[in-house]
């Protein structure tokens, strides 16, 4: 299933209109706790994507990439053609983890981490990752420890990535039907084990020790995983719910 169409992209730096052509703060915010979370859009200048603050987000934002559903539920577009980060190829529209004063998150590996979704992946032309263990401090790689990809045969697939320096073994997890909720719990435990839950089945992957010297954060979303000049055709994602906990 292709991406439904979506409203012409904005003039980069500048900042899109709501879809029905009203103000970009909504009535309401979402039940969802936005307040650790800045979003991350298709949109902006190349290499240097727009960035929507926690403190927006809170107010109840809403723009062609980003919503937020009567139920309080969040909806995610990215569509094939956007701007990218310096480090990847393919548009986003995702959510990154903050601490309270909208720094990035940057967390150890010790201790028990989880992020918690229920979600509906709308559209996909190829796959696009619903969920990411990221690397923060502690080295030069811009890696992921993980990503959680939901492809458009219906496939949910773990990429665990082998070292910082990249490399990714990909493991079969599930399969959902598109359009159909599912719920994952992903997290890291003891510093060494990935502990992943996908509709209510639990599996466990080791960390590698070169993993060991950096810090992470939770990222959530549409990152789509393919590129093209279509502005129509995209990943569409509905998280319904999402929840971080650390200790």
């Amino acid at each position: 299933m292709r991406g439904n169409a979506a409203s012409p992209a904005p003039t980069p730096g500048t900042t899109p209109d709501a879809p029905d052509g009203g103000s970009n703060t909504a009535t309401a915010g979402s039940p969802i706790d936005l307040s650790n979370w800045r979003l991350q859009e298709p949109v902006g200048n190349q290499g240097s994507p727009t960035t929507i603050a926690s403190s927006r987000l809170q107010g109840g934002y809403r723009d062609p990439y980003f919503s937020v559903g009567a139920d309080g539920s969040l909806t995610f577009w990215s569509p094939e053609k956007g701007v990218t980060t310096p480090n990847s190829k393919y548009p986003r529209s995702e959510l990154q983890e903050v601490n309270p004063d909208g720094s990035t998150a940057d967390w150890s590996l010790d201790g028990t981490h989880r992020m918690s979704a229920t979600l509906r992946v709308e559209s996909v032309p190829s796959s696009v990752c619903v969920g990411q263990i990221h690397l923060g401090s502690g080295g030069s790689s811009t890696k992921p420890l993980l990503e959680l990809y939901y492809s458009a045969n219906g496939d949910i697939v773990l990429g665990t990535e082998n070292s910082p320096s990249g490399g990714q073994t990909r493991h079969t997890v599930g399969h959902v039907p598109l359009g159909q909720k599912w719920s994952y719990t992903i997290g890291v435990s003891g510093g060494d084990t990935i502990d992943l839950t996908v509709n209510g089945s639990t599996t466990h992957y080791p960390i590698a020790s070169s993993f060991k010297a950096y810090k992470q954060y939770f990222k959530a979303g549409a990152y789509n995983q393919s590129a093209s000049g279509s502005s129509t055709d995209g990943a569409r994602v509905t998280f319904y719910a999402l929840t971080v906990s650390h200790s």
